[in-house]
């Protein structure tokens, strides 16, 4: 079984690998009410680059862990897409879309990790 710590590592390589830009991991384990253990949220510059990070999570996960997203929702829209993937919640956003949610300030009592950019 791949560990969180592998999971998250694979999908913020394959963010930053389509060019996701203000990738933040959000550790909720300290908290009672979280609905999994983290988030990992970043944002494309358009719906293209949206789509394209979230295939390339697909298949980059599916690649180096065997595992495919338990669902994913929001590919019509591209505003907000959620990958389901049990314990990690990843959120790619559009710029204004993540703005107005702030998810990084409605979960602050938990731990942010920023994930630098590659250049």
């Amino acid at each position: 079984m791949i560990s969180n710590k592998t999971l998250i590592k694979h999908i913020t390589d394959a963010i930053q690998e389509r060019k996701g830009k203000q990738i933040t991991v959000v550790d909720l384990r300290s908290l009672d009410s979280s609905v999994c253990d983290y988030f990992i949220i970043c944002e494309g510059s358009s719906n293209t680059q949206m789509l394209a990070i979230t295939e390339h999570i697909e298949d980059y996960v599916r690649e180096h862990c065997k595992m495919k997203p338990y669902s994913s929702e929001g590919q019509r829209n591209a505003l907000w897409i959620a990958m389901d993937y049990g314990d990690i919640i990843v959120h790619i956003f559009n710029r204004e879309t993540r703005q107005f949610y702030d998810l990084e300030h409605l979960w602050s009592d938990a731990a942010l990790t920023e994930i630098p950019e590659l250049s």
